[in-house]
């Protein structure tokens, strides 16, 4: 039997789960197999191509190589085309296809590319045989693709003819549905399968047109995903064995699992998705193995299960919710839904990474991934019951001195292991009197190892923390080199010390920030996590900026704002992600006014508000101005002098297009507080802060105003050794 060398693919990012089911497929066959990028490589007969395109619910197609050459022009791509001999794959009555993909090479016009793979072919058998094969768009007889990278092309038949997410069931759908091949993908990779030997339960409670559920089911029942399908590029393939093919078909019936052990249940709150769904799930032959209910998700109700259940579900990205209802509120309907039915798993793919903090559910792993156009995050969480979710009185992980020095091998590693562990030992005693679970760590303690180190632990399961490492940027006299190789030395002595995995170690460089960079996203994971400050639930984003959202070294003022709050007006300039509001709300403030010109913070802002249950429109305001604009024509904001208190924590400079001048505070901080003033009522109290280093209070607000340096006061036990982080003063009308 022929040996063919072919190559199959399937959804990016899931080529080892891909690789183990073609294993699995395959059985104990002859075929070898080698996972590479973008799919698997694989040496097999004719055999194997007929499992694979039967069986295989994560592939989603099978190329036969022909032949592969070098080619950097046109010339090059005819000659190795026509160089195949296509009689011993095809006749001149077929009708053929053709499609390329193209990456970095001279030939990049993948129009061109078709046209001169067509032209060899077709003039190969004209020349033969005096008659060519014919072009059709839609299911040829024969397709060919060719792949050209790095100026190499590969000339392959795809076997599968078409993709092979279209099992056949799905004729109707309910806007952007999973393609089925990312569904099962997404159901292997969430731990559902069918050969776990008891009782299981899925759940799909968004489900539409029913693909997880369908997916599951035909999992469940070993109902090969190919096997209502009609068409496949091989039928009319010269190589096609008929026989072999109708053997494999039948194979696949006899082993179809009439009756299979398990419970899926599918729910949505539209009537015509469920419709839809019923009719897809019909036409794949498991309508009898799914239970569809009409259920909201907020009002979502099983029985109880004697295991685990898992639930799983594609949350509709806006365009099918009610109007009365939004995203936000479907993620934290959700995750109470979930945790009603505990023990249970929530594994949800989710184009708005940024509500998942919603959930209010201890994540267990996550996978990026890709859903059409759309980058999404694939996520599995561990339910918890209700009682559970109160953050427990638990000790940050501790760290054993006594443990074995760093595996690494390297001396400079030791002294910033042993520094490491004596800050974190006392810093976690400092810690659990004090009721803080994020705190700084390091602090360019050492002078080689210039980064600090914040650890950060989760509001929801108080067991999980991160940890977010910043590199200060090397001086000029420190070779690239050099830096790289301690930073990266510094990494693996953290992840040893803190026993913490690469998902929850988070590395950004801090260079000196000028205008608007230190506000320029890094990343665009738009991933938040929930920790806890005192009374505050506050959302931390450790990937797309460079700062979390949460400014450590001021949690003393945020507490006085909070002490002081009850029954105040309260003015927060600058807001970023209004912590500050946050807790001058939760202390009892009787309107609090954040301002920022950033969209993104105000949106985090409101975000954080909602998270504390201050979602009242009249107390908790939110502006977005440029600041100095703002202060300068107050009443062009309907601000007057009417504020008890005003946070003002101003960048150090600005640049930002949307100001109308620059800001430098040290330059510019007399005029803003002399403006700020002016909205704080005779009794008021302003906070001025600043992290400009060699910063100078200027003299006339010493001559005006009543001011009283509390920069010490507000200095936090994980920041003393560098007590030059900022410096805050408390300012009063009149003069000391």
């Amino acid at each position: 039997m022929q040996t063919l060398k072919l190559f199959v693919t399937g959804h990016k990012g899931f080529e080892t789960l891909l690789f183990h089911e073609l294993r699995a497929v395959l059985g104990a066959t002859d075929a070898v197999l080698e996972k590479k990028y973008g799919g698997v490589g694989i040496s097999a007969g004719i055999d194997a191509v007929y499992r694979l395109c039967l069986h295989s619910r994560l592939a989603n197609r099978v190329f036969c190589e022909l032949a592969r050459a070098p080619v950097e022009d046109e010339a090059q791509l005819y000659q190795a085309v026509y160089a195949i001999d296509w009689g011993l794959h095809m006749e001149a009555r077929n009708s053929i296809a053709v499609s390329a993909t193209l990456s970095r090479s001279k030939l990049n016009h993948g129009h061109f590319v078709v046209l001169r793979v067509k032209d060899a072919i077709v003039d190969q058998f004209r020349e033969r045989c005096g008659s060519r094969p014919v072009v059709a768009k839609k299911q040829p007889d024969i397709q060919v693709h060719v792949n050209i990278h790095h100026n190499q092309a590969t000339i392959s038949l795809d076997l599968s003819g078409e993709s092979l997410h279209r099992r056949g069931y799905r004729l109707q759908h309910t806007g952007a549905p999973l393609k089925e091949h990312l569904a099962a993908a997404l159901l292997v990779q969430a731990g559902w399968n069918s050969e776990a030997g008891e009782p299981r339960r899925l759940l799909d409670p968004m489900c539409g047109s029913g693909t997880f559920v369908i997916e599951a089911a035909m999992m469940a029942a070993n109902i090969a995903p190919g096997l209502e399908r009609e068409y496949f590029g091989f039928k009319r393939w010269l190589m096609h064995d008929a026989q072999r093919w109708q053997a494999c078909l039948e194979q696949a019936r006899e082993a179809i699992i009439a009756q299979p052990q398990v419970e899926i249940c599918a729910s949505d709150y539209d009537a015509n998705a469920l419709q839809t769904a019923l009719a897809n799930a019909r036409r794949a032959g498991v309508e009898h193995m799914i239970e569809f209910s009409h259920q909201q998700v907020g009002e979502l109700e099983l029985a109880p299960a004697k295991n685990e259940t898992l639930v799983i579900c594609n949350p509709p990205y806006g365009q099918r919710l009610q109007a009365e209802h939004g995203l936000a509120e479907l993620y934290t309907e959700l995750g109470a839904a979930v945790r009603r039915l505990a023990p249970a798993r929530l594994a949800t793919i989710s184009a708005n990474p940024d509500l998942l903090h919603r959930l209010k559910m201890q994540r267990l792993s996550r996978k990026d991934v890709r859903n059409g156009p759309l980058q999404c995050l694939f996520a599995i969480y561990a339910s918890a019951a209700e009682k559970d979710l109160v953050v427990a009185e638990t000790a940050p992980q501790a760290v054993d001195k006594e443990a074995a020095m760093p595996a690494i091998d390297e001396e400079a590693a030791v002294p910033l292991y042993n520094r490491l562990v004596k800050n974190a030992r006392h810093l976690q005693r400092w810690a659990k009197r004090n009721d803080v679970s994020c705190y700084r760590i390091y602090d360019a303690d050492l002078p080689e190892f210039a980064f600090s180190l914040d650890r950060y632990q989760s509001d929801v399961a108080p067991g999980l923390e991160w940890f977010h490492l910043q590199e200060y940027q090397a001086p000029a006299t420190i070779d690239a080199a050099t830096a790289e190789h301690r930073i990266k030395l510094a990494m693996a002595v953290v992840k040893q010390v803190f026993a913490v995995s690469d998902d929850r170690l988070f590395c950004k460089t801090r260079s000196r920030q000028r205008g608007s960079a230190q506000y320029q996203k890094q990343d665009n994971q738009a991933e938040f996590f929930q920790v806890r400050e005192g009374a505050a639930s506050l959302l931390i984003n450790l990937s797309d900026y460079l700062d979390s959202g949460l400014f450590l070294d001021h949690r003393i003022t945020r507490d006085m704002v909070y002490r002081q709050a009850g029954g105040k007006r309260i003015l927060n300039l600058f807001c970023y992600t209004a912590a500050v509001g946050v807790l001058a709300g939760l202390g009892g403030a009787a309107r609090v006014v954040n301002i920022d010109m950033s969209v993104n913070y105000l949106k985090w802002a409101r975000e954080n508000h909602l998270l504390n249950r201050l979602d009242d429109d009249e107390r908790y305001q939110f502006i977005r101005a440029d600041i100095v604009e703002l202060l300068n024509h107050p009443h062009r904001f309907s601000l007057q002098r009417e504020f008890d208190l005003i946070f003002l924590d101003p960048p150090s400079f600005s640049n930002s297009s949307k100001m109308r001048e620059t800001l430098d505070i040290q330059r510019d901080h007399a005029s803003l507080i002399g403006l700020a003033m002016d909205l704080l009522k005779s009794d008021g109290l302003l906070l001025f802060s600043t992290n400009r280093r060699g910063f100078k209070l200027a003299r006339e607000i010493d001559e005006t105003c009543a001011v009283r340096d509390i920069t010490h006061s507000t200095i936090a036990e994980d920041f003393r050794r560098n007590p030059k982080i900022h410096l805050c003063w408390e300012i009063r009308h009149g003069t000391a």
